[in-house]
């Protein structure tokens, strides 16, 4: 027989939302009887952008911005019905975004 996995994917541009969050979801799940495996810091993914400071002329002066993305991964094996209940009811920052599988 298979056992149950649940796993948690944040993602944030601000790192610590996102721990914050990883930190609050562990204690939640470990408080309800469930193993936890995490939270397992995934690659930050930074995309850069180049930007012309004139309009005009002066091509070689350029502004440089760049986005990071923070992401996260947690397994919770063996979840109870306690342990969704408490996820579900769980109140995260508005920055993280969560993806169950």
């Amino acid at each position: 027989m298979q056992s149950q996995k649940i796993r948690i994917r944040l993602k944030a541009f601000d790192y610590r939302l996102i721990d914050k969050s990883a930190i609050e979801i562990v204690e939640t799940a470990k408080r309800t009887g469930a193993v936890v495996k995490g939270p397992i810091p995934l690659p930050t993914k930074i995309e850069r952008f180049d930007v012309l400071r004139s309009p005009h002329v002066n091509k070689t002066s350029r502004d440089q911005f760049e986005i990071r993305t923070h992401l996260r991964l947690m397994d919770i094996l063996d979840p109870t019905d306690k342990t969704v209940d408490a996820l579900m009811k769980l109140d995260l920052p508005a920055g993280v975004d969560v993806e169950i599988k």
